[in-house]
This record gives structure tokens, C-alpha cells and sequence, in this order.
């Protein structure tokens, strides 16, 4: 299943800094940047619940927050990008090793 995972990161302290380096990094392990904030996850279920579980331990409840889009599997006639697209996409691209 596909899940956009989106983020708001107090950076007001230098606590908030370090916290928006570990979300970012955290949602790298799963999934691919696609904007500022906002990454792509093609992920199965028991690793989504293993992302938000990890993310939850790593943000301030009350200062930051988290917000996930489960797209399911059937997600490629959802997304529509106008401009840019430098996107991975792994039901499309071919890798040869």
C-alpha cells in the first residue's frame, strides 16, 4: 500500500531542529522524499504501523504533528503531478543489475 506520510516540526528550539532531522530521516528508511515535509511510503501494513510507532516516539506531541494518507494499493490513479516529477515509481521503473 502506498501512504503519504506528511510532517510540521517545531523548529523554534534546537530540540525542534534535531527532532525534524530524525522525522526526516526516520520516513527516508521507508519510503522516498517527494516534497518538503511530505514523503512516499509503498510499504505493508506491519511496517506502517512500525513507521507511525517509530514517529511517534521521535516528535513532541505538542508542538509537532504527523499526518498519513493510506492511498492503498490502487494509488498510481490517484496521485496527478503537474510540473517536476523526479518521483521513483515502483510498479513503472526497471532495475537491472
Amino acid at each position: 500500500m502506498l501512504v503519504l506520510v506528511t510532517y510540521d516540526v517545531n523548529t523554534e528550539s534546537n530540540s525542534g531542529k534535531k527532532r525534524l532531522r530524525h522525522v526526516a530521516k526516520k520516513c527516508t528508511d521507508y519510503g522516498q522524499r517527494v516534497q518538503n515535509s511530505v514523503f512516499e511510503c509503498s510499504i505493508l501494513p506491519d511496517q506502517y504501523v512500525r513507521l507511525k510507532n517509530d514517529l511517534k516516539d521521535i516528535i513532541n506531541e505538542d508542538t509537532d504533528s504527523l499526518r498519513f494518507y493510506l492511498l492503498g494499493k490502487n494509488w498510481d490513479r490517484r496521485i496527478e503531478t503537474l510540473g517536476k516529477d523526479d518521483s521513483y515509481h515502483p510498479d513503472k521503473d526497471v532495475f537491472i543489475l
